[in-house]
């Protein structure tokens, strides 16, 4: 029998990938989004299901959960993908883009576990995939808010093993690096307001292209294809290692590995000399 995937965030970017790498493969997909009423093209492939769900919103997601079981019979694998990036200095950042991007990344992952862990609980077998990022492994500028959330998708999945691995299922989590998509336009929410001078040089420099992670500018960064995540994804849903952990892409690779290797001060020091900065000293 085919086994099904339930996909959060399928309207664009590594979700639709990943949507329609499940589908060629063989797998019935439960491909959910906030507007399923704007998709035409993911309906229209076989074995897919395209609905509604609103990670913010626990009614959609149970009706989500509810529909593919009802569809497809069951779900063996949840991926938690959809996202929402807020950034800027915190010190301008109004209280409600903190919310939301708790509720989104964060709250929203939660909810959607305890949405589909009954079924999984029922049958003793099942796969979480969480999306997170390798901004969940190592923060970089302006991103306090975005880096606060990924960390916390990953502390999330590592202590979750633990109690998953008692109903017999396993916890993955997927850490892109930069990607190809959207996100950095729709998904990413900048705040500047009012425009505090000392951090204009920052926000220049990220909004240059420098790559908020690494550091790097224009054409030294490094950006995948969609369908790196996506393989990523699918390879962390079929296997049956007890891997928690699955870096995605070159310079997520690179960065982990650097990071890892160097540690917490050097690796600080360099990233404050990317961005024209330096650590602070006494007087």
């Amino acid at each position: 029998m085919s086994r099904t995937v339930l996909i959060t965030g399928c309207s664009s970017g590594i979700g639709r990938t990943a949507a329609k790498l499940f589908q060629s493969r063989g797998w019935n997909v439960a491909a959910t989004m906030r507007s399923p009423e704007a998709e035409n093209e993911l309906g229209e492939l076989d074995d897919v299901w395209v609905t509604r769900l609103d990670v913010t919103d626990s009614k959609s997601i149970e009706e989500a959960v509810a529909g593919a079981i009802d569809r497809f019979g069951g779900i063996d694998v949840l991926v938690n993908n959809a996202g929402y990036g807020a950034f800027g200095a915190l010190e301008v950042t109004p209280r409600e883009k903190i919310v939301r991007q708790l509720e989104t990344n964060v709250v929203g992952v939660m909810e959607t576990i305890k949405a589909v862990t009954p079924h999984f609980r029922s049958r003793k077998s099942g796969t979480i995939v969480n999306v997170s990022s390798v901004g969940g492994r190592v923060g970089g500028p302006l991103g306090s808010l975005y880096h606060a959330s990924k960390f916390a998708v990953e502390g999330l999945s590592e202590a979750l093993c633990f109690e998953m691995a008692a109903i017999g299922v396993r916890v993955k989590l997927v850490e892109p690096g930069l990607v190809e998509t959207d996100f950095n336009g729709r998904s990413i929410d900048l705040s500047n307001e009012p425009a505090i001078d000392e951090y204009q040089g920052i926000i220049r420099t990220m909004l240059s292209g420098t790559s908020v992670v690494s550091g790097k500018s224009g054409g030294d960064v490094y950006r995948a294809s969609t369908r790196v995540p996506a393989e990523d994804i699918y390879a962390a849903a079929s296997e049956s290692s007890d891997r928690l952990r699955y870096p995605s892409g070159e310079d997520a690779h690179e960065f982990v590995a650097i990071r890892n290797e160097v540690g917490d001060e050097a690796h600080l020091k360099e990233m404050l000399g990317h961005f024209g900065l330096s650590v602070p000293t006494e007087a």
